[in-house]
């Protein structure tokens, strides 16, 4: 309820300041998906506080407008601003970036699923999944990259062989082994000369994982893919676990499409076509959905 009021206000200041031409649908959408997000954390304050909304919406939708005019000047980058909604006594900082974070990730949980129950349902069985997350560094995308095709059992056998022979996971420590050495660590032929290459393109430049937290979706993806081995799945689980960008599904990933099969009762036959139409209604937050997917399926094996 609480959200809808919010997006109403800006509709109507929409028509008030006759913004509608020129405006993107995309600019549209992630300002309102941000108003969401704030609504939520709002909702969350005068839940606790018991405070009276009155005419404050109308007030808080003009210094939201004037905040878009600051974020969107600054071309949708990192953006922070205050506001004080006076007649709340509220005051809090705004992070115009579609990132997740654990501050945000149960109130994002709930957003989505206030428009899908099938993840309220899964959220009412299981309770909200885990934060999964790693660190930005070379050796959790080796870690990725031993976990393509194989159990994650037997990629994390591979990847603590590997840190018990070379104790810190760097590109340089790596290109000291022989492939006979790599092989020892259960390193298939194929994954030896895939980490060899991501190591070399590290090691020369070519290639910075610490550049990659300021590119977009599709700058990662067209980078990554030019390492050996390295392909579209592997690009979806690097920016969801490493960067944790908040609208990415891995169409490649049996356990997430299974998952969604189970839970949108689709046929198991369904075309993969038909699986990104299902997908696109999660829009803009399908790395949720996604985690909620993954959470599905891991808690119903355990029960098995």
């Amino acid at each position: 309820m609480v959200v809808f009021l919010v997006l109403e206000d800006f509709q109507d200041l929409f028509r008030h300041y006759k913004l509608r031409r020129g405006f993107s649908a995309g600019t549209k959408h992630r300002f309102l998906s941000f108003i969401s997000r704030l609504s939520i954390w709002i909702f969350d304050y005068i839940m606790v506080n018991d405070t009276s909304l009155h005419s404050a919406w109308h007030k808080m939708a003009s210094k939201l407008y004037f905040i878009y005019l600051l974020v969107f000047h600054q071309r949708n980058h990192y953006a922070i601003h205050n506001i004080q909604v006076t007649s709340l006594s509220l005051k809090t900082s705004i992070f115009m970036f579609e990132k997740l974070d654990q501050a945000n990730y149960h109130q994002l949980c709930y957003l989505l699923a206030s428009d899908h129950p099938e993840f309220q349902l899964i959220l009412d069985q299981y309770g909200h999944p885990p934060f999964w997350s790693r660190p930005n560094t070379f050796e959790s995308l080796v870690h990725i990259i031993l976990e393509q095709q194989v159990s994650l059992a037997s990629a994390l056998a591979a990847l603590t062989k590997l840190k018990e022979k070379i104790q810190e996971v760097t590109p340089e420590r790596l290109l000291l082994l022989t492939d006979q050495e790599l092989r020892d660590c259960y390193f298939s032929r194929q994954k030896t000369a895939y980490v060899r290459h991501l190591a070399e393109n590290i090691v020369s430049g070519a290639l910075s994982l610490s550049e990659m937290e300021e590119m977009d979706d599709l700058t990662i993806r067209s980078q990554l893919k030019k390492i050996k081995g390295i392909g579209d799945w592997t690009v979806d689980i690097y920016l969801i676990f490493m960067l944790h960008h908040q609208d990415v599904f891995p169409i490649g990933d049996l356990a997430a499409v299974n998952s969604l099969k189970k839970v949108k009762g689709l046929s198991a036959t369904v075309s993969r076509e038909e699986v990104l139409f299902e997908v696109s209604q999660f829009k803009p937050y399908r790395t949720i959905a996604t985690m909620l997917l993954w959470h599905a399926y891991l808690s119903e094996r355990k029960r098995k």
